[in-house]
């Protein structure tokens, strides 16, 4: 299964917030087979959101978006999308109820707060979703995600992603697998091992430093045996320390 995701926010391009949502959402999608083949973080231009989705929706088996959901004035996410589909925002009844129920519990939680700044949340804002998409529930904050076609919408929130993911997460199983292996080796010794084992093998092999002194050799494909006859060759080739 291959997968791109978009991450999108004027703050993370000024630096301003760290995208961890990207490497997380990554490790979690190869972990189940996966790949991701690109990553962007764009900043909330609606009508620049609209080209990447519409593109990358057709060339890849499904899109990630994370960031812009939501009622405020710069949350577009929702509104590109549905512009990528041709589609009109539309409020679903169980939507609308459940951002009801989020908001409520919010006042009971905080009523101090809650009259201190004269909360007042716009409920059609936060729960508009595109025409025909399936509506995914957000356990941990306000705005719902949701899934047009292949294009799968969270809120930029580290917490509510996984929160999110978590539900749709069987439905990124793919074929590809990998072993990793670690050495001491600095990598210009290795340039023969590695020229060799993708002679040999249907693999696809990258060379990584680590933090703890050494470098990792990641071994992928979709065929099991072939990963494994791979770093098993590379075994023989290079020195391997124990990963533990």
């Amino acid at each position: 299964m291959n997968v791109a995701i978009v991450t999108v926010g004027d703050e993370v391009l000024a630096g301003e917030t760290t995208n961890t949502n990207a490497s997380w959402l990554a490790g979690e999608i190869a972990a189940r087979g996966g790949r991701v083949r690109r990553i962007l973080t764009m900043p909330d231009d609606r009508a620049a959101i609209t080209a990447r989705v519409g593109t990358w929706a057709d060339a890849y088996d499904a899109v990630i978006v994370t960031g812009g959901l939501g009622g405020t004035h710069d949350d577009v996410t929702a509104d590109a999308i549905a512009d990528a589909f041709d589609r009109e925002l539309v409020v679903h009844d169980a939507v609308h109820e459940d951002v009801i129920e989020t908001v409520a519990a919010y006042r009971d939680a905080n009523p101090d707060l809650v009259e201190a700044h004269d909360l007042d949340i716009d409920v059609a804002a936060w729960a508009a979703l595109p025409e025909g998409a399936r509506y995914v529930l957000n356990d941990e904050g306000l705005c719902p995600g949701f899934v047009l076609e292949n294009v799968y919408a969270m809120p930029g929130v580290p917490g509510e992603v996984r929160a999110i993911f978590a539900r749709v997460a069987d439905e990124f199983v793919g074929e590809s697998v990998a072993e990793t292996l670690y050495t001491p080796q600095p990598e210009g010794s290795m340039l023969a091992a590695l020229d060799g084992v993708r002679e040999r093998f249907d693999v696809a092999v990258g060379s990584y430093p680590d933090t703890e002194g050494y470098n990792r050799l990641t071994v992928r494909g979709e065929d099991p045996g072939a990963v494994a006859d791979a770093a098993a060759w590379l075994r023989e080739q290079v020195e391997v320390v124990d990963e533990d």
